[in-house]
């Protein structure tokens, strides 16, 4: 055992100095790759739709608005936020754990391609105009069956890629007993936990109710009880994006502005009750469902306001880092400190917008997570402006300023001032562009304008077309967004194949001298994981049984477009 200790620790000292290795970082070089990728012809479609909810482009026939919302969502939703937060933690699991085992880096290349093969078999009937029923594949609408297979391959893909992870995270474990799991693979676990927990529902949802009805092996869906499996999917896939904006929060931005991290134990104590509490609270995206009881309702808004405390903790850490970092700087004053932040370092630019962004974000989540104002918003605009910040600023935000240093970390460049500079053009840019778009839609949805509806005026009717201003205003963003896109883009590939040579550290800050300790009982993976199922058990278990020994009258399928 001390054999093994030792070498364990000579080869986290080696990662550490040299960097992940070629054949780790090739794994998340991959999975970058096709998230910027997506990421590109994800923004091509959003401009093609916010041009033609603002009434200046009508699309040609063989290519409908729900078609293109269809893969928007798709493109931007599950294919860059997946790719990136599995690209980005498996690099961290590389550079903090000693490198990935070999058969890690297999389980990780299988998960690649059985996720690159099912969206191949997700695009197709996309692209055939057979599954225009928007990323959220609600029934009664039904797409292809080859629709629903891809999604089950994409599902297979992410408990491969868990699996490899909590195969990594058990070897350092086992190897480095007594000792606590580093931060980013700390982080890293929640995420994967909270990945299977939630595809576990969207699995059961897929493979035992719509296939077997897409098929035409059963006639007719409980459309409630897929309705509900999806949302615990959903509201927990919005927050593993969330939770991945977080961890370079807490562990990378402050060694960009050369501080050090503060608390360990809240940091910790911030991941715990969001995978404890993470999944449940999917109720709250469906308020006005008839079928669901009002006290069940209430249970899961109380646990989807329950996960605003960490992120209460979360700005409270933040924030302090930031003023201590600053005044040890030389910053005065009360506010004057915010002087001595890099505002010009893209790094730090990038995912500090993102913070400030999710204080408008998360105050509208419990404006949409309470039963009266929900009421108001509920299907409208303002749910898309939601969406859009939580996921448009505070998530893509950050992984924009994480791909200025992981990319060129990965492919030994460097992150050159020129390029920096264009980083920070780019941050402006999306910026402003996500302002116009969001802000908008929150202002029209107020009015009254639907969501997933493509431009119309209602027959002219002088209540609509009051509507027009802000869809304008929303092209106009959807304009700045693409032109952001194409500059970021050209950024990560200029950094992954074209900047000049060098070594990039992977920036991971160091706690604060004299910190208390932190106790051994975070690591107790198995309590939490236990606390998590019991409590998704309590928000579940009673209504999923009665959607389905009462279950309301099936639906046929249903093709809308």
């Amino acid at each position: 055992m001390a054999t093994a200790l030792k070498t364990t620790s000579i080869k986290d000292k080696a990662n550490q100095a040299f960097g992940i290795s070629l054949e780790d970082a090739r794994i998340s070089k991959s999975y970058l790759f096709v998230t910027f990728t997506a990421l590109l012809l994800g923004g091509l479609l959003g401009l093609l739709q916010g041009l033609n909810r603002a009434g200046v482009l009508e699309l040609p026939a063989w290519l409908n608005y729900y078609q293109v919302l269809t893969a928007h969502g798709l493109l931007l939703v599950v294919v860059f936020s997946a790719f990136f937060t599995i690209g980005y933690f498996y690099a961290g699991l590389s550079h903090t754990l000693g490198g990935l085992l070999p058969k890690v880096r297999k389980m990780a290349w299988i998960g690649f391609w059985m996720k690159i093969f099912g969206f191949v078999l997700v695009v197709i009937p996309v692209l055939r105009n057979e599954a225009s029923v928007m990323y959220t594949f609600y029934p009664p609408m039904q797409a292809s069956p080859m629709f629903y297979f891809g999604l089950v391959f994409i599902v297979l893909g992410i408990w491969m890629l868990a699996a490899g992870a909590f195969v990594q995270v058990a070897n350092w474990r086992k190897n480095h007993k007594g000792q606590h799991l580093p931060i980013l693979a700390f982080f890293a676990t929640g995420v994967f936990v909270l990945l299977v927990g939630a595809t576990a529902f969207v699995a059961a949802e897929v493979l035992f109710m719509i296939i077997p009805w897409s098929l035409g092996w059963v006639d007719t869906i409980n459309v409630l009880l897929a309705r509900t499996l999806f949302w615990a999917f959903g509201h927990t896939a919005v927050n593993i994006w969330y939770l991945t904006a977080v961890s370079a929060w807490y562990v990378v931005v402050p060694k960009i502005i050369g501080g050090k991290r503060w608390s360990d134990l809240l940091t910790r104590m911030v991941v715990i009750p969001l995978v404890i509490m993470n999944i449940t609270g999917g109720f709250h995206h469906q308020i006005i469902d008839p079928g669901i009881s009002v006290s069940i309702k209430y249970m899961h808004v109380f646990m989807s306001l329950a996960i605003g405390f960490p992120s209460l903790m979360t700005a409270y850490a933040m924030f302090r880092v930031f003023e201590r970092t600053a005044r040890e700087k030389g910053g005065k004053g009360f506010v004057g400190w915010y002087k001595k932040m890099p505002w010009g370092d893209v790094r730090f630019l990038a995912p500090f917008i993102a913070m400030v962004a999710f204080i408008p974000a998360g105050a509208g989540g419990i404006v949409q997570s309470t039963n009266q104002l929900d009421q108001v918003v509920h299907n409208t605009m303002w749910v898309v402006g939601h969406f859009h910040l939580t996921l448009g600023m505070s998530v893509v935000m950050t992984f924009f300023g994480v791909s200025y240093w992981l990319v060129p970390c990965l492919s030994k460049r460097v992150l050159t001032p020129a390029m920096n500079r264009l980083g920070v053009i780019q941050t402006v840019i999306w910026t402003i562009g996500m302002i116009f778009m969001a802000v908008s839609m929150h202002i029209v949805g107020l009015f009254g304008s639907p969501r997933r509806t493509s431009f119309t005026t209602y027959g002219n009717f002088a209540e609509t077309l009051g509507w027009n201003p802000y869809m304008v205003a929303i092209g106009i963003g959807a304009t700045l967004l693409l032109i952001a896109v194409i500059i970021q883009v050209y950024a990560v590939f200029n950094l992954m194949f074209f900047a000049p040579k060098g070594e990039t550290e992977f920036p991971i800050a160091e706690e604060e001298e004299g910190a208390a300790k932190t106790p051994y009982w975070t690591e107790r993976w198995g309590v939490w994981v236990i606390l998590m199922l019991v409590v998704v058990s309590m928000a579940y278990v009673l209504p999923i049984v009665d959607m389905i020994v009462n279950a309301p009258p099936g639906s046929p399928p249903f093709k809308t477009w």
